[in-house]
């Protein structure tokens, strides 16, 4: 692969000069478009950078600007506003998943503070019924619409709709408060809380300040090899940092028009209508297409002419011609047909599907981040040829090491320093003095390895290790990605579980994909499930054969994000 031909990004010094200098850069060109009812709406970087300094002078004519704000909702240029906007006027910014339920909300609410919030149609009535549990808030502002709040309540909430907010502000920069220009950004203060998605079953609130959203939004430009040419189409929860910092800041700091995509049922129709030349995705998502395109192939009998093209391709890529998309052009117009580059962080994607992907003319870069990080740690530079199942190099500003437990061990925690790791956990120092090491390494949790070319391995999550009674360590993530090969497995989580006796057996629990079994009894699914399992036994090392399988009927419950809630399973 040859070497990026790009102008090299600007530096990312604060996310309110980032908006302005786009703005001045790329004027009237779409930084977003999107569907409001069945209108098609294209948002210019002038008009974003405008929306952004009226949320930050409305918060200052209400006179919480440098409070807490939320902000829930699908993903939307507002959101986006309101995230730039409150952090450029010195406030807090709290995004919040839009999958938590009522009460989880009010926790939420009430545990950071929040003085306002911003609200997508979906929870017009749901936050307002709840005002009465939220004492903190005095403002309420619905995206569209109008909503109730009752009246009679002790601390009095005032309803704000959307237009009615920037129309606020507007009228108050015309008069001449020029406050959100004015305000000195303080680099090291929090400027947000991010509570953790939850897979393990509690959520911290992660404190980041502007100087680790603005280090892992230039990293991200650094790293990915995007441009102003580049269309996206955002299709993850925006209150997830990976998406908000990587596909979003990132993307507006390149000059990037995003297409944002309004529902999952319609994502690969919108691929097509759109046509992105990138992605940025989780690998349920990656996984999920590889399953329809493999799926497609087998239907019109293609299997041994798909073959015969990977080959073809493999053996041409290595004498430096590339007839990948002559080849597999009908393969990639499932994703509009222009898609060159995927990066995918979250969770590890098979180094196999990674292959195919690169051999149809698709290349999936591989990442690794954490919330605690702002989010980005590492990634395959796009420079090079990705390094299948690997996550990459630490990305710019970003030092990482491993800790091991003794000289002998393979593998350790991996540890993370740079300016982009948090300032700690909201109110909890207990929490926070947890996870960082006396010289201020950052623990990560998970376990890996790096090689001799700095490039990180993870091997697994330190919490998820499976302890059976002859002392083994066995890594679920290790099994679960054998199990992710089968074509009849679906989704799968692996645990260890004790029998009669109190010993520790490695169990599967596993989600068939159900269409490959139609017209098949519980009966036989399960025995055909248990010959699939055997097989995999087969490759493993007996210490590591899964003795024991549950089969589901349904999908495993996941979070926003796509991870599976691996807590609930034991």
């Amino acid at each position: 692969m040859s070497k990026l031909k790009r102008n090299p990004p600007k530096e990312v010094k604060n996310l309110r000069d980032m908006i302005v200098e786009s703005a001045e850069k790329f004027g009237d060109k779409d930084a977003y478009v999107y569907k409001e009812g069945k209108e098609e709406v294209h948002l210019s970087y002038n008009s974003l950078k405008e929306w952004c300094e009226q949320v930050g002078t409305a918060l200052n004519a209400l006179d919480i600007a440098g409070k807490h704000i939320a902000v829930i909702g699908e993903t939307s240029a507002k959101i986006t506003a309101t995230y730039i906007g409150t952090i450029g006027s010195g406030g807090v910014i709290v995004p919040l998943d839009k999958e938590v339920s009522p009460e989880q909300l009010v926790n939420f609410l009430n545990r950071a503070e929040c003085a306002a919030i911003v609200y997508s149609p979906t929870f017009n009535g749901v936050i307002t019924a709840a005002a009465d549990k939220l004492p903190n808030l005095t403002y309420y502002i619905p995206m569209s619409g109008d909503d109730d709040v009752d009246s009679t309540l002790p601390h009095s909430p005032k309803l704000l709709p959307w237009k009615d907010f920037l129309a606020l502000g507007k009228q108050a920069m015309e008069n001449g408060d020029d406050s959100y220009y004015t305000h000195v950004p303080d680099l090291e203060k929090m400027c947000a809380i991010l509570f953790t998605s939850g897979t393990t079953g509690t959520s911290k609130g992660v404190m980041l300040c502007e100087k680790n959203l603005c280090t892992a939004a230039y990293a991200s430009c650094m790293t990915t090899p995007y441009d102003h040419t580049t269309r996206l189409v955002s299709v993850l929860p925006q209150h997830h940092t990976y998406e908000m910092t990587c596909s979003h800041l990132a993307a507006l700091n390149l000059g990037v028009s995003e297409f944002i995509n309004d529902s999952l049922k319609y994502v690969m129709r919108n691929f097509a209508n759109y046509k992105p030349n990138a992605l940025v995705l989780v690998p349920l998502f990656v996984e999920t297409i590889y399953k329809r395109i493999n799926d497609e192939i087998k239907k019109k009998g293609m299997s041994k002419k798909v073959e015969t093209g990977k080959k073809l391709a493999t053996a041409a890529l290595a004498v430096g011609i590339d007839i990948r998309k002559k080849l597999f052009g009908q393969i990639s117009s499932a994703l509009g047909g222009e898609v060159s580059s995927i990066i995918c962080g979250g969770a590890p994607v098979s180094a196999s599907i990674l292959k195919d992907f690169y051999t149809f003319g698709i290349t999936i870069y591989e990442g690794y981040g954490i919330t605690e990080c702002s989010p980005l740690v590492a990634c395959n530079p796009p420079d090079k040829k990705p390094r299948f199942g690997s996550v990459g190099l630490p990305v710019y500003g970003v030092s990482v090491k491993i800790d091991k437990t003794s000289e002998n061990d393979e593998t350790g925690e991996i540890l993370v320093k740079g300016d982009n790791v948090m300032l700690g956990y909201y109110k909890d120092e207990e929490a926070t003095k947890a996870v960082f090491t006396e010289d201020g390494w950052f623990r990560t949790g998970d376990i890996g390895y790096i090689d001799r070319d700095g490039y990180i391995f993870i091997t697994g999550r330190k919490k998820n290790v499976i302890i059976l009674s002859n002392g083994k360590n066995v890594f679920p993530e290790e099994l679960e990605e054998h199990l992710s090969h089968s074509e009849l497995i679906k989704e799968s989580v692996v645990i260890g579980k004790a029998d009669e006796s109190g010993e520790i057996t490695i169990t599967a629990l596993i989600y068939p994909d159900l269409e490959k079994f139609e017209g098949k009894t519980d009966e036989e699914i399960e025995l055909t499930i248990r010959d699939e399992v055997n097989e995999i036994n087969r490759t493993l090392p007996s210490f590591k054969h899964m003795n024991n399988v549950e089969v589901r009927k349904e999908e495993f419950e996941k979070t926003s994000s796509k991870k599976i809630k691996r807590f609930l399973y034991k």
